[in-house]
């Protein structure tokens, strides 16, 4: 997994807790104290201030002095680390203390917006149809099945709740049903440090027995005999997943055979079955090249190749009807689609085009149906479907907005022509539909409810193209409430990302309808360094071009102040993870044209962290960041560093969280960068670390308590921006 806290787990909430999306503003209030934007001067209790100790960081490119270097304690036990950020948490309640009536009413309005019963629409897996569902008041998902029809009787699949009971944190992040339908494998963390453990529950009998197998990655697969599951081993360091082994039930793990190792660190490791369920492979991924290795589902120990690993070629086969279909970059930038016949291993000559490669449309994904190929594209920076018969026939589903997100969804059986896919806006809530691959018949399966008296009518959604400093058009994604008018005194925030190729889509977010109702403006920059262009616009935005992610935000901000969407003054800035990098950036490069900055699990010690290749991913991301054991790269990430560039200058209020057990940006990335900021910055904003001492790169678990933690970092923003307390009926 990536510095993405988006996950890519994260693409199933609308997306991590860092991304869950704001934006909203008005005029001051003067009777209201929470419109007084906050300075460091005005809490109770003086900042915490780290100790200096001596520290020199070495390598081939030079040496740096790192005084904060001793917040790092790989075990999280040191009590003089554990301290310092109690007292920091200590100074954020005394700061928000002051903000709780902004945070009590957001947080009111976050969860009075949710059907706290509300369940997912049921899809089908051979007799079964499955789904999940949230009881009223309860933290956690119920997932459910029901034989036959949703007519029969429910079946509960896992209640989270009671498994939750006992843990501050608690998450279920992959379970799969047996072919037999009479099992369920599932991973389960309750430190939030994305080692998981292996139960596996007996669904005739609710049993759940725990296997002893534990430190794994997420990624599962069941062979074909409904007793063995295949899982990757991570380790224990650096918690990359090395080994492929498989599990038997009822036997001890020493027992478990390994089925392959990994010796190249620059590879993740995944297990799925394919789409036919007759082969079981091992997805090894890297940042420019791939391989894939399958084995007969039915006794998966004699894995064979698709194709041998090769620089700058990266490819995905699935499985169906006796012929396999690849997604490929081979002489095809954006992804072109081949085929070939069972039994041809490892025969990449023998591959066949089968949808050719277009220069203006990027292929991210695909599905095989009896029928048909359902393929996920994006065209012109914006995502769709193409639906392609067996016969050669292709239909475009058609798009409703200016801008939106429209990709496939749970499609679990083959044997249909009936397509189901996901439609969200930023005006528009979660929608799932099914089209018909030959009549182009649209089902609207359910929009997904928003209470509290939403209306989309009451909101706009824009797409509009800033010019970047090189001349490169910038496409951004606006919204804001009806009747805004463009004349340059409404606060703006501006989200990014900007990494590892992923794409920020404009989804819609229910808590950002808090901050529109305020008059506020959302924009989100999809800035080089994601694919919203194609895969140049990923190329443009990595290793020796990477500052062009962070000069392209920045110019967004000065095109949307320029025609009037906000006032100079009146600018906040959001990202998390990679996107806390791009946070980082902005601050050092262009410090006044940001009031505030809200920042989720930054990675901001880049320099540091890429020379120690003990520190989880980092060998796995030289091809994304490069490798600062080459003085070209060392000096040229030096430059754009936010730990190592931050200086004796004013920076933006800011309001920077993370947790404890991170396991994709380690806590002290954004520990250090706090207390070196508060060490050289010459103003009196208002600097906060909150960390969450029990959880990991996606923050809280519980459903409620996420929405406690975004009315905190939303409270502040808003406090700094000088936007009451109130909001447009």
């Amino acid at each position: 997994m990536k510095r993405a806290g988006i996950p890519q787990i994260l693409w199933s909430l609308p997306v991590l807790l860092f991304l869950g999306f704001l934006s909203a503003c008005s005029s001051s209030d003067p009777e209201s104290a929470d419109t007084v934007p906050l300075m460091a001067s005005g809490v109770a209790q003086s900042p915490p201030k780290a100790e200096k100790r001596p520290h020199t960081v070495l390598a081939p490119g030079g040496t740096r002095a790192d005084e904060y270097y001793w917040l790092r304690d790989d075990m999280r036990q040191d009590a003089s680390v554990l301290a310092y950020l109690k007292a920091e948490n200590d100074y954020t309640d005394a700061a928000m203390a002051l903000l709780a009536g902004t945070k009590d009413t957001l947080y009111k309005e976050m969860v009075g917006r949710l059907q706290q019963d509300d369940a997912t629409v049921p899809y089908r897996y051979k007799d079964y149809w499955y789904y999940s569902r949230y009881e009223e008041g309860k933290e956690y998902r119920i997932h459910a099945r029901r034989k036959g029809s949703m007519d029969e009787p429910e079946e509960i699949v896992l209640d989270l709740n009671a498994m939750a009971e006992g843990h501050s944190y608690y998450s279920v992040d992959d379970f799969k049903v047996s072919p037999d339908q009479k099992w369920l494998a599932f991973v389960e963390d309750s430190v939030g440090r994305r080692q998981y453990q292996l139960r596996i529950k007996n669904l005739e009998t609710g049993v759940i027995t725990d296997t002893g197998v534990a430190g794994i990655s997420y990624s599962i697969a069941w062979a074909a005999d409904s007793a063995t599951i295949v899982y990757v081993q991570n380790d224990p360091v650096t918690l990359l997943g090395k080994q492929v082994k498989s599990h038997r039930i009822g036997t001890p793990v020493a027992s478990d055979p390994l089925l392959y190792q990994e010796p190249d660190d620059r590879f993740f490791m995944d297990v799925a079955l394919t789409r036919s369920e007759r082969h079981l492979c091992i997805y090894l991924e890297s940042t420019l090249s791939d391989e894939q290795r399958c084995a007969d589902a039915r006794q998966p120990d004699d894995f064979r190749l698709i194709a041998q690993r090769r620089p700058d070629f990266k490819y995905k086969a699935d499985h169906l009807a006796g012929r396999w279909v690849v997604r490929t970059n081979w002489n095809a930038p954006n992804f072109k689609l081949m085929d070939f016949a069972d039994g041809l291993w490892n025969q990449r000559a023998q591959w066949s085009d089968l949808v050719p490669h277009d220069p203006a449309v990027l292929i991210s994904g695909f599905a095989l149906f009896d029928n048909l190929i359902a393929l996920d594209e994006r065209f012109n920076g914006l995502t769709r479907i193409r639906l392609r018969a067996n016969t050669g026939l292709e239909t475009i589903v058609a798009a409703d907005e200016a801008a939106y997100e429209m990709v496939l969804d749970t499609n679990a059986q083959p044997d249909t022509d009936w397509v189901r896919y996901r439609y969200t806006s930023l005006t528009t809530p979660n929608t799932i539909y099914e089209v018909h691959a030959s009549s182009h018949e649209r089902r609207l399966l359910k929009e997904s409810p928003v209470l509290g008296g939403f209306d989309k009518a009451h909101y706009v959604t824009e797409r509009l193209w800033a010019p970047a400093r090189d001349g490169t058009p910038i496409p951004v994604s606006l919204v804001y409430r009806k009747g805004f008018v463009k004349n340059g005194t409404a606060a703006l925030l501006q989200y990014g990302y900007g990494a590892y190729g992923i794409s920020m889509e404009p989804w819609f977010g229910s808590d950002t309808i808090s901050l529109l109702d305020r008059g506020m403006v959302f924009a989100m920059a999809h800035v080089r360094g994601g694919q919203e262009m194609g895969r140049q616009w990923y190329e443009d935005g990595k290793l020796l071009q990477k500052k062009n992610t962070f000069t392209d935000f920045i110019d967004v901000t000065h095109h949307l102040v320029s025609q009037g969407y906000a006032a100079p003054d009146r600018v906040a800035a959001m990202g998390g993870s990679a996107g806390g990098l791009l946070m980082g950036a902005i601050a050092n490069m262009a410090p006044s044209r940001y009031r505030v900055i809200v920042s989720q699990v930054p990675f901001v010690d880049i320099v540091t962290t890429m020379l120690d290749e003990s520190i989880p991913l980092t060998t796995n991301e030289f091809d994304e960041w490069g490798n600062p054991q080459d003085p070209l790269y060392y000096d040229y990430m030096l430059g754009y560093s936010p730990y190592d560039q931050l200086r004796a200058t004013a920076y933006p209020a800011m309001y920077i969280g993370t947790g404890l057990w991170d396991s994709q940006v380690q806590y002290w990335e954004p520990a250090k960068y706090v207390a070196r900021l508060r060490d050289r910055h010459t103003d009196n904003h208002l600097v906060l670390l909150r960390t969450q001492m029990e959880a990991g790169h996606g923050g809280s678990s519980g459903r409620f308590q996420r929405y406690q933690d975004a009315a905190e970092y939303y409270a502040f923003m808003l406090n700094q921006l000088g936007v009451a307390n109130h909001r447009t009926p």
